[in-house]
């Protein structure tokens, strides 16, 4: 019998990050050690007193049915942490949603909100699961260029009246994913007046909010006036409390998107283990300090990257925020083509940028996510290579 997969299934093509693990693990069984800076997942545990919370709940025997949403201690940490952080209000149960990691409600959002052919504006080059979540909701991309002349912002100036018209969710990144740019209050106050225009609801992916350096603060696009009355913002506890098993995190801002929003997952889910909600809560409570621990290791490992790589001559600039460096490839290098010849020379996996849309092309992703000895034992390496 031959299966025939659905049509869905069929716009979707094989993971690069699929491709590229494929690839280094035939090098590595060729004997080759490789350096993996490729996925952004976190290579650090949580902290103590976040395990100890979880191993304190996980033996409650109380707590290992169907929470079916989000408990009322994990709601009121989320509305403490905004106020205290953000300075915005929260109602602890119309205005917030737990969600299974910021991922689940990336990729569910558009299928509560886009009918079959609805137009969906996308930051081009863009994290990959807003392209699936466009996809499984039948909707169709329209692309906002992220260029480093405009400082990697989307100019809403460009998009056709005629497609603004007939958009029905704009999504936006920042600190961003894989461009680890930051937006400033008078972009976020242009947003909020195109969309109230246009009538069209923002999802702010607000992931790496906690990963950000030199002394900035990350600005929460509920703190614009009007903001709430169009978007919502999702929130990660995998990136800033390295809990990325774990799969938590949560929605905030306007009650009606939400509420779409929970009404799909109740068909979908049943919610997440209660011990996990106790630790996250426990983070958002009491996790300030270590926030600001977590993001200086980052900021360091930037620094030993990014001040080596300018060493052997590959011009590459300081992100802000995030776990991550968008680098622009040599002169004469396509990026699918430079990030291969990187695991071939100097057995360093990266992504090119073209993974993530074609306005990508000619940058790579180097993710932050290797101790600082091995971030140096990569740049000898791609120092040794001689491409520079």
């Amino acid at each position: 019998m031959t299966i025939q997969t659905s049509l869905l299934l069929n716009r979707f093509q094989t993971s690069v990050f699929t491709e590229l693990s494929t690839y280094k693990n035939q090098k590595k069984n060729q004997g080759i050690e490789m350096i993996d800076l490729s996925i952004g997942s976190p290579d650090q545990a949580p902290p103590f007193f976040i395990m100890e919370k979880l191993v304190e709940m996980i033996q409650n025997t109380a707590q290992y049915g169907y929470t079916l949403s989000g408990i009322k201690d994990f709601h009121e940490a989320v509305q403490a942490y905004y106020q205290k952080k953000f300075h915005v209000p929260l109602h602890t149960n119309e205005e917030i949603l737990l969600l299974m990691g910021s991922q689940d409600g990336l990729v569910h959002l558009p299928m509560a909100l886009c009918n079959y052919d609805d137009v969906i504006l996308v930051p081009d080059p863009g994290y990959t699961a807003y392209q699936a979540g466009v996809y499984m909701a039948g909707a169709n991309i329209y692309p906002m260029p992220l260029k480093e002349e405009e400082g990697f912002l989307p100019n809403l100036k460009e998009i056709p009246n005629a497609v603004a018209e007939k958009a029905k969710l704009m999504i936006l990144n920042f600190p961003g994913n894989p461009v680890p740019a930051l937006a400033d209050r008078a972009f976020f106050e242009e947003v909020v007046a195109f969309a109230k225009k246009h009538h069209i609801v923002v999802l702010h992916d607000f992931a790496y909010s906690d990963l950000v350096f030199d002394g900035k603060k990350p600005i929460s696009f509920l703190e614009i006036e009007g903001a709430k009355d169009i978007g919502v913002e999702f929130h990660s506890l995998s990136k800033s409390y390295n809990m990325a098993g774990c799969r938590i995190g949560y929605g905030v801002g306007n009650a009606e998107v939400l509420a779409a929003l929970a009404k799909l997952k109740s068909n979908l889910d049943y919610g997440v283990f209660e011990p996990v909600q106790h630790a996250a809560a426990h983070a958002l409570l009491y996790g300030e300090d270590f926030l600001k621990e977590n993001a200086a290791l980052y900021q360091e490992r930037r620094d030993v990257l990014v001040d080596g790589l300018r060493s052997i001559g590959w011009k590459v600039k300081k992100p802000g925020a995030t776990m991550f460096v968008w680098a622009a490839v040599p002169t004469g290098y396509r990026s699918t083509e430079f990030a291969y010849e990187l695991i071939d020379r100097a057995g360093v996996v990266v992504v090119p940028g073209n993974a993530f849309g074609e306005h990508g092309e000619g940058y790579v992703r180097i993710a932050l996510v290797q101790p600082v000895e091995t971030l140096k034992k990569a740049v000898q390496r791609i120092a040794e290579a001689n491409i520079f």
